[in-house]
């Protein structure tokens, strides 16, 4: 089952702030549940997040790879280094990258 931040963003089609949506986590062991919700969509209710579980982990699990990718590449004064000295192998380091690391 997925995180309730990313079923919200299945529900919205985008990213949010803590503004617009505030999640809160009583301790219970229950999880986060949405505590202010202030952005013009309705606010769904649980069967409608739960309907979105799919979407949802199909979000997180691309979250993850988003941030393995980007501890892969290393910084970028590095990569522009790479690029000036050979770009085709700096090309191909990003591909084999990308591929041992594929989005759902």
């Amino acid at each position: 089952m997925s995180n309730i931040y990313y079923k919200i963003r299945a529900y919205l089609g985008r990213d949010f702030s803590s503004k617009e949506v505030f999640l809160e986590n009583k301790s219970d062991g229950k999880g986060d549940y949405i505590k202010t919700w202030n952005v013009a969509e309705s606010q769904p209710n649980d069967e409608q997040l739960d309907a979105l579980d799919a979407q949802a982990t199909i979000l997180e699990n691309n979250n993850q790879v988003d941030a393995t990718r980007r501890k892969e590449y290393g910084n970028w004064n590095d990569q522009l280094d790479e690029i000036y000295h050979d770009i085709d192998a700096w090309k191909a380091r990003l591909q084999t990258i990308k591929t041992n690391n594929p989005k759902s």
